[in-house]
């Protein structure tokens, strides 16, 4: 995989003409562009298919928590939208994936196209040890070791991979497979602010331990110059293949 292509920039921005914006600014510089709550609630479906009209993937981050059926018929919407990847909480449970699994292969044959990437969300990384026993009284697990749980049945019910953090990388690797795929936020450049992000690692450590995507956004959005920002995230990739 090219280092462009496993840039996911954040698109965290209110408006699809500033979206809109970015993507035909980094385009040659950057291979999927995340779409989240701020933006899909401000701008509506549609911005999917504009940014796939420029010429991006887009991953549709809303992170679906719901009843199976429920979730199943949101994972055929993401499919007619033409969405490259989307994702669902592994904390909504077995079933509710192997629906939205089901669901979305059945859409994808339907309309001849290739199913989105299906992602499963583990623990957020905002989330500290701290947060995890006190806020959401897990007192008998690490967050390694949950999130390497939840990984393990988002792949039995059918998910393409998860969102995690970089430093849960390589227990997930190991207990998945090096096929099962690893998007990971809280990544930030050795130059950049850490900003909310408690568990985060630079680009090239986050590739050096086997991740398939990176999420990033403030250090490139949020930049003077966010062409240039991301033309040296690229370089520190491909210097350290």
């Amino acid at each position: 995989m090219e280092a462009r292509d496993r840039i996911v920039l954040a698109l965290d921005v209110d408006s699809s003409e500033k979206a809109l914006q970015l993507v035909d600014e980094l385009k040659e510089h950057v291979g999927v562009y995340k779409i989240g709550m701020q933006l899909y609630n401000s701008a509506g479906p549609s911005i999917v298919q504009k940014v796939n009209e420029l010429g991006g993937k887009v991953f549709v981050d809303l992170k679906f928590h719901d009843i199976p059926n429920t979730v199943g018929a949101a994972g055929r919407v993401m499919t007619r939208l033409g969405a490259f990847m989307f994702n669902v909480h592994a904390a909504g449970g077995k079933e509710m994936m192997m629906k939205a699994s089901e669901e979305v292969k059945k859409e994808a044959g339907l309309l001849g196209v290739t199913p989105p990437k299906m992602l499963a969300v583990t623990v957020l990384t905002s989330i500290s040890q701290q947060q995890l026993q006190e806020e959401m009284y897990v007192s008998d697990l690490s967050v390694g070791d949950l999130v390497k749980n939840w990984a393990l049945m988002a792949k039995e019910a059918g998910m393409d991979g998860v969102v995690c953090s970089p430093q849960e990388i390589e227990v997930i690797k190991r207990s998945c497979g090096s096929d099962f795929l690893t998007v990971t936020p809280g990544i930030r450049p050795a130059w950049a602010a850490t900003n909310d992000q408690k568990r985060f690692t630079t680009p090239s450590q986050a590739m050096a331990m086997g991740g398939d995507y990176m999420v990033i956004g403030r250090p490139i959005t949020g930049a003077a110059d966010p062409r240039e920002a991301a033309i040296k995230i690229i370089k520190e990739l491909e210097e350290n293949k």
